[in-house]
C-alpha cells in the first residue's frame, strides 16, 4: 500500500491511502466510513502499531474518491526520531569523485527540519553558490530494533520512499564535513507517499533517474549501491537504537553536479524531478532567496 500525507482546505493535515496506479487517494475519515475500523488521527500511530494490516483487509473493497492533484502532499513523515543518511554508498558516484567506498556506512544526520513536501520549492540562501541534488531511496523503520542480524533487517522495515538530499557544495567543502551543508531548512524534499515494503521485492533493483530542466543527469539502479540496505540497518543498530519512524537515506549514485568537468549547479527556477521505480516521483523548484 501507499501511505500519504496530506493537507487541503476541508480536511486539514491528515492521511490518506493512495490507489496503485498512484492517481486517486481515500482520506482517513472515509476509511473508517467503509471499514467501521477506529483508526486513529496520528499517521505514525496508524503506520506503526498495525492499524495498516486491519486495513489491508479491505484493501481491494476501498473507493478512492479523491484525485491526487486535488490535496497537497505533505512530507509523508512528520516529526522523525532521527534521519541518517550515506555517503559515498554508490560504486558510481565514488568513482566519480575519485574515492574507495567505504565497507561499513559512513553516516551523517540532517535535522527535521529539512524535510520537505514532494512538490514544494527547495528555498536556498542567496549566498549559497553551488547548490547539488542527489537522488536517494530512503528505508523507514517500522518498530525498535538493537543488534539485528543481516538477515532479518529488511523485516524491520515498514517501507520506502524518495528522498532528495539537497546539498550547499560550497559549505560542504569549506567545513570538510556534511552536516551544515545540508542541514538547511527545505534541503529534504521526500515523498511523495511510503510505499510498503510489501510492494517492493527487491530494493537492491530499483532505477533511479534525475532530471533538472527535464534533462536526465542521475540515471542509475540501487544495484549499484556499495552497502545493501540490509547491512546498512544491521550494522547502524549495533551503534544506536533504529526507532519506529526513523529515515535511513540510502545515498545517491553517480551524476551529482560536482563530479561534472564543468558543473552544472542548481540555479533560481530550476526544476529538479526524481523517479524512482516502484517510489513514484517528486518535483521541485529552486528559490534563491
Amino acid at each position: 500500500m501507499k501511505v500519504a500525507r496530506i493537507k487541503d482546505t476541508k480536511m486539514g493535515d491528515t492521511y490518506a491511502i493512495v490507489s496503485d496506479d498512484g492517481t486517486k487517494l481515500i482520506t482517513r475519515s472515509e476509511i473508517q466510513e467503509q471499514t467501521s475500523i477506529p483508526i486513529p488521527p496520528s499517521i505514525k500511530e496508524f503506520m506503526f502499531k498495525d492499524w495498516l494490516s486491519e486495513v489491508k483487509v479491505y484493501q481491494n473493497n476501498l473507493t478512492y474518491s479523491h484525485k491526487i492533484e486535488d490535496v497537497e502532499l505533505l512530507a509523508p513523515l512528520p516529526n522523525p526520531p532521527k534521519i541518517i543518511c550515506l555517503a559515498f554508498n554508490y560504486y558510481d558516484h565514488a568513482r566519480d569523485a575519485g574515492l574507495t567506498p567505504s565497507d561499513e556506512p559512513v553516516i551523517f544526520m540532517k535535522p527535521r527540519t529539512t524535510l520537505n513536501s514532494p512538490y514544494s520549492s527547495i528555498i536556498c540562501p542567496l549566498s549559497v553558490k553551488r547548490l547539488d541534488y542527489e537522488a536517494e531511496i530512503a528505508a523507514i523503520i517500522g518498530k525498535n530494533i538493537k543488534n539485528i542480524p543481516e538477515d532479518q533487517a529488511l523485516d524491520s522495515i515498514f517501507g520506502y520512499m524518495i528522498l532528495h538530499d539537497v546539498s550547499a557544495r560550497d559549505i560542504q567543502f569549506k567545513d570538510k564535513q556534511f552536516t551544515r551543508g545540508k542541514s538547511i531548512d527545505t534541503f529534504a524534499p521526500c515523498g511523495p507517499w511510503i510505499t510498503t515494503k510489501d510492494e517492493i521485492d527487491d530494493p537492491q533493483n530499483l532505477s533511479i533517474i534525475t532530471r533538472v530542466n527535464g534533462e536526465i543527469r542521475q540515471n542509475s539502479s540501487s544495484i549499484n549501491m556499495v552497502i545493501p540496505i540490509k547491512k546498512i540497518i544491521s550494522t547502524l543498530s549495533t551503534i544506536m537504537t533504529m526507532e519506529a519512524g526513523d529515515i535511513i537515506s540510502t545515498g545517491t549514485p553517480a551524476g551529482v553536479a560536482m563530479s561534472m568537468k564543468d558543473p552544472k549547479y542548481l540555479k533560481d527556477g530550476d526544476i529538479v524531478e526524481i523517479t524512482i521505480e516502484k517510489l513514484g516521483m517528486i518535483r521541485n523548484r529552486v528559490v534563491f532567496q
